[in-house]
């Protein structure tokens, strides 16, 4: 039934509809989808179809990567709208996201009759999965990359990251480096994408940048390499954890911030305020990602036909203690 969706570029309950002769539909669009049905020589399964009338009051959630503190507080969200709409939750974890295990999930909270599985991971791979999967019902994935064919929800955070840069260009800084997150992340890829979109627009070139994997270590890894760098002047980090790192290795090398180079994160975790120094940062409303995703799932479980785009929610500047203009 998906597949015929895609095909006729229609929601999957449009098909339903035309299956089941119901009213609603154009002529037009029913046209598309007998077409469609023709083409693909879909054939419905009576099983699947007296399953599917069948309203369990019940959402599936899989959660896949570490439990940092955004996709947990995101979860949270989530959650408590499912509540407050009438829904249950069942959910299924996984720290590390494996395709065969996240099929598994998949596959486990469809049989548990659930009405609608969303997916709170940032890796790319995540995704790609479900685009493979026969779920049965609606999947809805948190993911910041434009993903076609995918009920998508998201914060923006490629506009994060051009505030971010453009807060230390207009402090008068040229010489800033970027510290990026892992390279399967569509989270860091669209921050990176918004730096090196904002430097270039002020007429700076931005310089590769140093990949790190979200973890404080990585970013004191970082704070080493780039305490050689005598020509930086401040710091974009992808995630407040590794802003974290990157302070005590200047810290233990004598480079002050923010006299000496200026740091800004990303995230606005709870800590980020007793930082040494108060980290400046990007704080992102994870309760309301989560409630947008409720929201989305109400939306396709109704064909909502005139939903809004919630993608597009901008994390919000935090000015702290860490930045500051350059010394001449």
């Amino acid at each position: 039934m998906f597949d015929v969706a895609r095909r006729a570029g229609v929601s999957h309950q449009t098909v339903s509809r035309v299956l089941n002769d119901l009213s609603g539909v154009a002529a037009s669009t029913k046209l598309r989808v007998e077409q469609a049905i023709a083409e693909l020589n879909y054939t419905p399964s009576p099983a699947a179809r007296a399953m599917a009338k069948r309203r369990s009051g019940s959402i599936g959630l899989i959660l896949a990567g570490r439990p940092d503190y955004g996709p947990s507080s995101a979860a949270l969200g989530f959650n408590e709208a499912a509540r407050d709409a009438g829904y249950t939750v069942s959910q299924a974890s996984m720290r590390t996201l494996d395709p065969d295990t996240l099929t598994q999930a998949v596959h486990r909270l469809a049989l548990q009759r659930v009405e609608a599985i969303v997916l709170i991971s940032g890796e790319r791979e995540g995704v790609e999965v479900l685009h493979g999967i026969d779920a049965g019902v609606p999947v809805v994935a948190v993911a910041s990359e434009d993903e076609p064919g995918l009920h998508r929800v998201a914060l923006d955070q490629y506009t994060g990251a051009r505030l971010a840069t453009e807060h230390l260009i207009g402090l008068g800084h040229r010489e800033i480096r970027h510290v990026t997150g892992p390279a399967d992340s569509m989270d860091a890829a669209e921050r990176r994408r918004g730096f090196d979109d904002a430097m270039r627009e002020h007429g700076l070139e931005p310089h590769e940048p140093i990949v790190g994997d979200w973890l404080s270590a990585s970013g004191h890894a970082a704070g080493e390499r780039l305490l050689v760098d005598p020509a930086v002047t401040a710091v974009f980090v992808a995630n407040d954890h590794m802003s974290l790192g990157l302070l005590a290795a200047f810290r233990r090398a004598g480079r002050r911030v923010p006299e000496d180079v200026s740091v800004i994160g990303f995230d606005d975790i709870p800590e980020a305020a007793y930082f040494a120094p108060a980290l400046t940062t990007m704080r992102q409303d994870f309760d309301g990602l989560g409630r947008d995703i409720m929201a989305t799932v109400l939306d396709v479980l109704q064909d909502e036909p005139s939903a809004p785009d919630r993608t597009a929610r901008v994390p919000e500047l935090v000015v702290r203690e860490s930045t500051a203009a350059p010394r001449r």
